[in-house]
C-alpha cells in the first residue's frame, strides 16, 4: 500500500473506534440519567415525608444548600418547594419482556469463562446449542483458531454463547466447585440437572482443548439464566408454523440479542457465526480491512455479508447493534431472525411508492456482499431437532483437505487399510491426506523416527 492509502486506512479504523468509544459514553450518560431519575425521586419524597423514610431513618446525609440546588437542576426539580416535572419514559426491553423484572439477574450471564478481553477489532459470536446427531463446535472454534495469524487472534475476541439455560448464580469464593469442575472460569453457576452437565462439558472441552486460547482472553464462554427466556409454551403461533419451530425460531432471536448485548462493549466491530463451518485463513484481517475500506469510502453500510447463508458471517459495526437488538426483541415472537434483519434493513431505505426492485437496489447500500465467501456451512443436523441442511455456499470455493507440513524422517505403519491413494505415509510427507477404512480396536499408527526426536504436541 501507497502511504496515502496506508493513512486513509487508518484514518477510517479511528473513525470506527471513536464511533465505539462515543456510544460507550451514551452508554454511561444513560447511566447517570437513570441514577438522577432516582435522586430525584429520593429528593421528592424527602421533601414530602420531612427528610424521613418509611423505617423513620434519614433518606440521604445532610447536604448543603449548594448541592441540593446542583441535585434538583440535575433531577428536574424546581428550585424551591414546586412539584417535579413528569418525566417520560422511554421504551426499554421491559415493555417486550415484562418477565424480566421478576428477577435483577435476568440480564446477567449465568455462566461465564472469561479473562475479561476487551477493547478489540472483532468480537465474533458463536452460539451453540446441544445437538441430538452430532456437534461441529470444536472443530469449529478449532478451525477458526488454526485460521488466525498471532496478530489476528490478540486483535479478536471469540464469545461461545451455550445456549442451555442455567438456574442460580452462586455467589462468594467458588474455588471448591472450580475444583471440582476443573474450570478456572471468573464465575460459575449451578444448574437444573438437564442443563449442568452439558455446559459444563462444554466449558471444560474447551478450557482442555484451547487452554492457551483461553488464558490468553482470545475465548470466552457464557450462558444464560432460564429467567431470561419468557414461558415457551404461551408463545403465539404466527406464520402457520408447528409449535416446535415457533419456539426454536423464537429462543434463536432471545439467544442472538443476549449474545449481541454481551459482546456489544468489546469490540468495534461484531460477526455473527454458527457453530458448525469453515474459515478461511486469514479471515479476521480480510473482514476488518474490506469494513474499514467502506468506512474510509463513507460507505453508510449496515450489514457486511462474508456468506450467503442464513445468519452466517454476518459484519455489524457494534455501536449500530442497539438497532438489532431492539428490533429482535420487539418481534421475537413473530418471525425468524434472518427475516428480521431483512425487514430491518427494508424499513430503513425501502420507499413504498417504488417497486421491489427499487427496494433490492436500495437495499444494496447498506447490506453489501463480499465476494468471495470466507466461511462454509458444513454442518448436517440442524439444531431443530429432525430438520436436516444441506446448505452450501457456492461462493466459497473448494474446501481445503490438508495443509501440507515438514515432520522429521520416519518409519510409518499402520494395521488400517487406506482408501485409494490416500495413505498414511503420503499424509506424514504432507503429499495427502489419510483416509482409512473400517478402523478397528487395537488398530495401531505407528511412527519409529530415524533419529530420536523431543515431541512437543
Amino acid at each position: 500500500m501507497s502511504q496515502e492509502q496506508t493513512l486513509v486506512a487508518r484514518l477510517a479504523e479511528l473513525q470506527a473506534k471513536l464511533q465505539h468509544l462515543d456510544s460507550m459514553h451514551r452508554a454511561r450518560q444513560e447511566e447517570v440519567h437513570v441514577l438522577s431519575q432516582h435522586l430525584g425521586q429520593l429528593l421528592s419524597q424527602a421533601g414530602s415525608e420531612g427528610g424521613n423514610n418509611s423505617s423513620g431513618l434519614p433518606l440521604y446525609l445532610p447536604l448543603s444548600p449548594e448541592v441540593r440546588v446542583l441535585l434538583r437542576n440535575l433531577t428536574g426539580l424546581r428550585a424551591e418547594g414546586g412539584d417535579s416535572t413528569q418525566l417520560l419514559r422511554l421504551p426499554s426491553v421491559y415493555h417486550f419482556l415484562p418477565h424480566l423484572l421478576e428477577n435483577p439477574s435476568t440480564l446477567r450471564p449465568a455462566f461465564c469463562l472469561s479473562r475479561g478481553r476487551s477493547g478489540v477489532s472483532v468480537v465474533l459470536g458463536l452460539p451453540t446449542v446441544r445437538r441430538d446427531m452430532q456437534s461441529y463446535l470444536l472443530a469449529t472454534l478449532q478451525n477458526l483458531v488454526d485460521s488466525m495469524s498471532p496478530e489476528e487472534a490478540a486483535d479478536s475476541l471469540i464469545v461461545v454463547f451455550v445456549a442451555e439455560v442455567g438456574v442460580t448464580l452462586l455467589s462468594g469464593n467458588n474455588k471448591s466447585l472450580d475444583a471440582v469442575r476443573g474450570l478456572q472460569s471468573k464465575c460459575i453457576v449451578y444448574f437444573p440437572q438437564v442443563d449442568q452437565d452439558y455446559v459444563l462439558q462444554v466449558a471444560k472441552q474447551i478450557e482442555e482443548q484451547f487452554q492457551p486460547q483461553v488464558e490468553s482472553g482470545l475465548i470466552e464462554v457464557i450462558s444464560p439464566p432460564v429467567s431470561y427466556y419468557p414461558d415457551m409454551e404461551s408463545l403465539q403461533q404466527t406464520l402457520g408454523d408447528p409449535p416446535e419451530r415457533v419456539r426454536w425460531r423464537t429462543k434463536q432471536n432471545l439467544d442472538f440479542a443476549f449474545l449481541m448485548m454481551y459482546a456489544q462493549p468489546k469490540a468495534t466491530f461484531y460477526v455473527q457465526l454458527e457453530d458448525d463451518i469453515l474459515a478461511k485463513k486469514n479471515f479476521i484481517s480480510i473482514m476488518k480491512n474490506y469494513a474499514l475500506q467502506k468506512i474510509a469510502e463513507k460507505s453508510p453500510w449496515f450489514v457486511l455479508e462474508f456468506c450467503q447463508l442464513g445468519f452466517i458471517g454476518k459484519m455489524f459495526k457494534c455501536v449500530e447493534l442497539p438497532w438489532l437488538v431492539q428490533f429482535f426483541l420487539m418481534f421475537y415472537n413473530d418471525k425468524p431472525v434472518d427475516w428480521l434483519l431483512d425487514h430491518l434493513i427494508s424499513t430503513k431505505i425501502c420507499s413504498l411508492d417504488k417497486d421491489s426492485k427499487h427496494c433490492k437496489k436500495a437495499k444494496s447500500q447498506l447490506w453489501i456482499h463480499y465476494k468471495p465467501s470466507l466461511f462454509q456451512h458444513i454442518g448436517t443436523h440442524s439444531s431443530l431437532k429432525g430438520k436436516v441442511q444441506k446448505l452450501k455456499d457456492k461462493q466459497f470455493g473448494k474446501v481445503v483437505l490438508f495443509f501440507p507440513h515438514q515432520n522429521p524422517p520416519a518409519e510409518v505403519k499402520t494395521d488400517i487399510k487406506n482408501y485409494k491413494q490416500y495413505t498414511l505415509a503420503k499424509a506424514y510427507r504432507g503429499e495427502s491426506f489419510f483416509w482409512g477404512l473400517l478402523p478397528q480396536p487395537g488398530d495401531h499408527l505407528s511412527f519409529t523416527f530415524s533419529t530420536p526426536t523431543m515431541l512437543k504436541q
